[in-house]
């Protein structure tokens, strides 16, 4: 894989420039799931114009957003085409961003989790219509009104459990969401959402953070619910319950669309009783088993190589450290680190599995090409925050191909989900060829972005790029 091609060859001999092109057509070969031999790959220079012209625009959002770090990784049909790191990923000891850069993925998390929560459904350890209480005993049966009311695994997957987000106090979570039929659909999920962030990682941008250690950093980091900036270390995803389990439900669960990273840390509860293993045991094998080495669950104490620093702004706007967090309340809704590299890969198993047909010259899917296209089918009564002409599906937002008139706007059929962390926000985009499913898979473009500044929003500027590259595909075809 290449990093970068910023700057001109210098002259060679002949000899040596032919042998570097050929070690370049070489390294461009070892895109992510991507079996030798199975289809003609197309150079790397085909895409020069298209990865200057995403440069060009991801230079533009880092300066506009202030983030002193910002990684791209993009590949086609497998390929990983372009990765590249702008910026510092530490800015004290000036350490260059690079796609090894490790960082916080957050919400991207719950797509990680999705998957795992997809095999043990095809593997039938879960049943997605159960009561959770068949997997959790120690969540407490809930009431609504009065009335007995069931979560299911389905719900959870799908934020329509009724379970709160951060936000503590359950009638101004309520009020704000019956405003829900005079205000953009996304308000109700969060205010972080709404412009449009990533994962929704607070609910009112006047709440004010209450649980910070000095005053000082109550005056440089405000704006977001106490429990964003949890420091407790809990022992295990059961422990974690604790927070939210005697809580009211804010609606009836299947009602209505509630952004709940609350609701995943129940999920991974679920995954760990259903599968016999410790959750991050489970997810550590999984992304083993997907060749993910640098995805890892975010711990203060080991040494991590690569891990990149997070920053936000003070009241100044004035670039600050984020304050210290743990990440041991919410592993299955926004507690993993991982790379541009791996994302890629991820999004390319995932692929694979969506379109790969039973072929005796194929290898099967990490999961059946039905489990990922229910995966990604649109859920009634749910709200795709980050792009407003999707919904949310399970574990990821879809937007389904649409065009309702001659030479007007072609709304393409993509999935994404994004993320926004304390110091971090982040984005994996999936653009499927959907023309051309008798291609051996996978078919399509993935954009993964990640940055190590606090709300960012970076969905719009993934599927630009993701458009640039198809359309440079196109041009080859």
């Amino acid at each position: 894989m290449f990093s970068r091609i910023s700057r001109p060859a210098r002259r060679l001999p002949g000899v040596l420039l032919g042998l570097g092109l050929a070690v370049a057509a070489a390294r461009v070969a070892e895109g992510p799931g991507q079996e030798d031999g199975q289809k003609k790959r197309k150079p790397r220079e085909a895409y020069i114009t298209a990865i200057d012209r995403s440069r060009e625009l991801l230079r533009r959002v880092k300066d506009e957003v202030g983030s002193p770090g910002i990684v791209v990784g993009v590949s086609v049909d497998g390929q990983a085409i372009w990765t590249e790191g702008l910026g510092f990923a530490d800015v004290e000891n000036r350490t260059p961003c690079s796609p090894d850069s490790v960082m916080r993925v957050a919400s991207i998390s719950k797509s990680f989790t999705m998957m795992a929560v997809a095999k043990l459904w095809e593997e039938g350890r879960i049943d997605l219509d159960a009561p959770v209480q068949k997997y959790v005993p120690e969540f407490p049966e809930k009431e609504f009104e009065g009335e007995k009311v069931t979560i299911t695994t389905r719900l959870l997957v799908s934020h329509l459990s009724g379970i709160r987000h951060y936000e503590k106090d359950i009638q101004k979570i309520r009020k704000k969401v019956g405003k829900k039929s005079s205000e953009p659909a996304a308000s109700v999920v969060s205010t972080v959402e709404k412009t449009p962030l990533e994962e929704s990682e607070s609910l009112k941008l006047e709440d004010k953070v209450k649980s910070l250690d000095t005053a000082k950093s109550k005056k440089n980091v405000s704006l977001e619910p106490e429990e964003f900036y949890i420091k407790d270390k809990f022992g295990s995803v059961i422990d974690a319950l604790e927070l939210f389990k005697n809580d009211p439900l804010v609606f009836k669960p299947g009602s209505q669309f509630l952004y709940s990273t609350h609701a995943w840390t129940l999920l991974s509860a679920v995954v760990e009783r259903a599968s016999g293993r410790r959750f991050l045991d489970y997810m550590q094998q999984m992304f083993k088993d997907m060749g993910m080495k640098n995805t890892i669950p975010e711990e203060h104490e080991p040494i991590i190589y690569n891990r990149a620093r997070f920053y936000s702004f003070n009241d100044k706007k004035r670039l600050i450290n984020s304050p210290f967090v743990d990440n041991s309340c919410k592993w299955a809704g926004g507690g993993f680190l991982s790379t541009v590299n791996d994302l890629l890969r991820f999004g390319n198993v995932l692929l694979y599995s969506y379109q790969a047909k039973e072929k005796s010259t194929m290898l099967s899917g990490y999961l059946k090409p039905d489990t990922v296209s229910t995966m990604w089918r649109q859920v009634p009564n749910t709200e795709m925050s980050w792009d407003r002409d999707g919904k949310y599906a399970m574990g990821w937002g879809t937007v389904d191909a649409k065009q309702d008139f001659g030479q007007c706007k072609h709304q393409k059929h993509y999935v994404s989900h994004t993320g926004g962390a304390v110091g971090a926000s982040s984005v994996l985009l999936i653009l499927p060829d959907d023309e051309n499913q008798t291609m051996i898979p996978p078919n399509g473009v993935v954009v993964t972005i990640i940055a190590n500044m606090q709300g960012t929003g970076l969905n719009s500027t993934a599927l630009k790029i993701a458009l640039e590259f198809e359309k440079a595909k196109s041009a080859q075809l």
